[in-house]
């Protein structure tokens, strides 16, 4: 995996070994922010992180700031690497994220979605996403292919890439 484009543009990143985590495609990633437009100076929540491909790609485009939130301690330490790798600076929560969220006070231009493929919670992510996305900001949620997730929020748009779909969702 590499990222895409942006001032870390052609940089390899680590992805935990095993199963338990899958990393968003080169080709996904680029898609994704095609649909997102720049992203200079916002701030990136990158939710269910895995590598934390997503965010670090934000950050290369321009992104302010970024949290990682992820619990699987293999992947943080991706994360880590990947970030000291790439010179980036970000805040990484290793932890439960439905605890994490919880009580964030932050306000984000950017979060980015990508939980297991058989994660079970969904009323209860949805409960938090609102309150975690600035006024103007956007919520890019990836799923399988058939799954099209209804949140309380706009839906902008919904793209199958092979086997993953991507929907934005806004304030109303």
């Amino acid at each position: 995996m590499r990222i895409v484009a942006g001032s870390r543009k052609g940089h390899t990143i680590y992805a935990p070994k095993g199963r338990t985590t899958r990393p968003t495609s080169d080709r996904v990633r680029e898609a994704a922010f095609n649909l997102i437009g720049p992203v200079d100076g916002a701030a990136v929540l990158d939710l269910y992180a895995g590598s934390g491909a997503m965010g670090l790609e934000a950050l290369s485009r321009g992104a302010e700031r970024a949290v990682f939130v992820e619990s699987d301690r293999d992947a943080c330490r991706a994360i880590e690497r990947n970030l000291d790798k790439l010179r980036l600076q970000a805040t990484l929560i290793c932890g439960d994220v439905l605890a994490a969220i919880a009580n964030e006070q932050r306000r984000y231009d950017l979060v980015l979605l990508d939980p297991p493929y058989d994660f079970a919670d969904h009323d209860r992510l949805a409960s938090y996403l609102p309150s975690l996305l600035a006024e103007d900001g956007l919520l890019v949620f990836e799923t399988p292919a058939k799954v099209e997730p209804d949140l309380p929020l706009a839906k902008r748009t919904s793209r199958r890439y092979g086997s993953a779909r991507l929907t934005l969702y806004e304030h109303t």
